[in-house]
């Protein structure tokens, strides 16, 4: 089919169903979408993402999830218990492995006999589509929270229907955000479709009477993205998932570290994403929002690390964020134990507690970023719909061909990399290199202004050893990336 943002008819997505389902032997175990409808329809609302996002937004609360998951499924099932019992986690993951987020599932089988012999994990997560329905089910009917799948698959359309068949009732992923910053070689057209399939899914599931959650992943790259960037691709994914019957939609942020932008930043993607979504005639999603802990270069030293943990907490709270991703004092290490993944859980738990019905009030700094950001946002979203002639999805491709969308530091060749960052001197994250993303030439001379002032401040010019310097500064114990002596 050609690519447009266009609801697939049921004809077009039963069609293409049969090729995926054919992808792997456990997709025999779906075939009847009916059964999948059904079991999800028996999983109690306690345990339905979107309905306990719904729940969380409309009583204020800032929801804590982990990432975590293990290759045998009683390993998973007890690693996500620890995280509920000990850690207090209010939702759980299951991370998905990197075998499954390539399609490799022959070399899963082998990683899952592997594992078994060694007695622990040798995959770097659950991989979901080799376990099948019946294992996916045994995970969800051993815990007493919501499962979402967390994973970075270009093509996830198999899994995708494994694990709602299975009663996880929200997925994490679009066509943009799990290609350009995961992928160097995957085509936008052939991932926007393979997640407009996945969307179908849902839509058909929410059809049927099923509420799902689906989740774009807001932080891209995860090193120093201008909030509009993250945002710009947040709107974007949430109109195409719409378009295909999306009712429930959990659009997301990575944190950057100044707390008045990070704030701005979560308060402007749901208003924006609202507006957005309105203006287009989609007048029945609900949107939550999502706020990622710190995503770059983590310290080692544990004490420092719980320091970042709680610095996100408190932004995630004074947002006004529906749920927070924890990260754990492992960060700088490598896969955590699940004893730390309790800990950044219980950490970041502490923090929105005491924060408890706490918001940043509105100032005058606080209006401006958000206008800001707005703008900035609106510039690239608009332009998007300019370069597709009205139709988004067409748009995205020739967006990211145009460098109107341009993601830092992503591996895809599709991605034009000519947009660079930097943090200006309170530790905003500020367009450095504009390339061609399409700003006025006032938000070119804010952001210009903004930058010229730490320059000042640091005595040397705008320049990307700025850039280099505030990549490697967190995990130092700082913000901003200063000169010795400064």
């Amino acid at each position: 089919m050609e690519l447009k943002n266009k609801k697939w008819t049921e004809e077009e997505f039963f069609k293409v169903r049969k090729e995926v389902l054919a992808q792997w032997s456990t997709g025999k175990e779906v075939e009847d979408i009916q059964k999948g409808i059904d079991y999800c329809k028996s999983v109690p609302d306690h345990k339905n993402f979107a309905k306990k996002l719904v729940k969380a937004k409309e009583e204020g609360v800032t929801l804590a999830q982990p990432r975590a998951g293990v290759a045998l499924i009683d390993k998973h099932i007890e690693l996500l218990t620890f995280l509920q019992d000990e850690g207090g986690a209010d939702l759980l993951p299951s991370t998905i492995d990197s075998y499954t987020r390539l399609n490799r599932y022959d070399e899963c089988e082998v990683g899952i006999e592997e594992s078994k012999k060694a007695g622990r994990s040798l995959l770097n997560g659950f991989p979901g589509v080799n376990h099948g329905v019946d294992g996916c089910k045994k995970v969800l009917e051993a815990v007493n929270l919501p499962l979402e799948a967390r994973h970075g698959t270009p093509d996830a359309r198999l899994l995708t229907e494994i694990i709602h068949a299975a009663g996880w009732t929200s997925n994490e992923g679009g066509g943009i955000s799990y290609n350009i910053p995961y992928s160097k070689n995957h085509s936008l057209e052939r991932t926007i479709a393979d997640w407009q399939y996945c969307d179908r899914l849902v839509g058909f599931y929410e059809e049927n009477g099923v509420s799902i959650n689906r989740e774009p992943f807001g932080p891209l790259t995860g090193t120093l993205v201008p909030p509009s960037t993250s945002n710009a691709v947040a709107i974007i994914e949430a109109l195409l998932a719409a378009e295909q019957g999306v009712k429930n939609i959990t659009v997301g942020y990575g944190q950057c570290g100044n707390l008045i932008q990070d704030v701005a930043a979560i308060r402007a993607l749901e208003e924006q994403c609202e507006e957005y979504l309105k203006q287009y005639g989609y007048n029945d999603v609900y949107v939550t929002t999502v706020f990622h802990q710190w995503m770059g270069g983590f310290p080692a030293d544990e004490s420092r690390a719980f320091g970042v943990i709680s610095l996100g907490s408190t932004a995630a709270a004074l947002a006004g964020a529906t749920k927070v991703i924890v990260k754990t004092p492992h960060e700088a290490i490598g896969i955590p134990t699940k004893e730390a993944n309790a800990e950044g859980i219980k950490t970041t738990k502490t923090t929105l507690n005491l924060l408890q019905g706490q918001r940043m009030q509105m100032s005058e700094e606080l209006r401006t970023e958000i206008a800001i950001i707005k703008a900035e946002t609106k510039c690239m979203v608009d332009e998007t719909f300019r370069q597709g002639h009205g139709d988004l999805a067409t748009g995205a491709v020739k967006a990211f061909a145009a460098g109107v969308l341009d993601i830092p530091f992503a591996p895809s060749k599709y991605n034009n990399g000519k947009m660079m960052p930097a943090r200006d001197n309170n530790g905003a994250v500020r367009y450095y290199q504009f390339g061609n993303i399409p700003f006025t030439q006032e938000l070119k001379d804010y952001n210009r202004k903004k930058l010229e002032e730490r320059g000042q401040y640091e005595g040397r010019p705008v320049c990307f050893d700025m850039t280099v310097d505030d990549i490697f500064a967190v995990g130092k114990g700082v913000l901003i990336g200063r000169p010795e002596g400064k």
